[in-house]
């Protein structure tokens, strides 16, 4: 059995939705961390204090969760479900095989690790 690192990079105000599909899915863990980026839109316009200017980089959170390799493409499933609001920048979600992974505290490896 393989294991498979499936990354998401979602809208800030998604990641409670997410969460909770995951757990309700059976996911054990996952990290969560801030990043900002830009896809098709290349950022957009705001004003503030009357003065326009171009916000080039838009706040999204990257979701991290490592999974048996025969549990991706449903987790994938459940994420862009939960994770969709039909508008642009919803964001991406893809997955990598892993070649190694070991639970610190026990030496566990491989899906045991999980």
């Amino acid at each position: 059995m393989t294991v498979k690192l499936i990354t998401a990079v979602i809208k800030p105000f998604k990641l409670d939705e997410v969460k909770a599909a995951l757990e309700a899915f059976g996911v054990r863990g996952l990290t969560v961390s801030e990043a900002s980026g830009f896809g098709r839109q290349k950022g957009h316009t705001e004003v503030y204090r009357g003065a326009e200017y171009k916000v080039d980089l838009v706040p999204k959170l990257r979701v991290e969760v490592l999974v048996d390799d025969e549990d991706a493409h449903d987790i994938i499933d459940v994420i862009v479900k939960a994770a969709r609001t039909d508008k642009i920048g919803d964001g991406k979600v893809w997955a990598v095989p892993v070649d190694t992974v070991v639970r610190v505290r026990t030496g566990e490896t491989g899906p045991d690790a999980l």
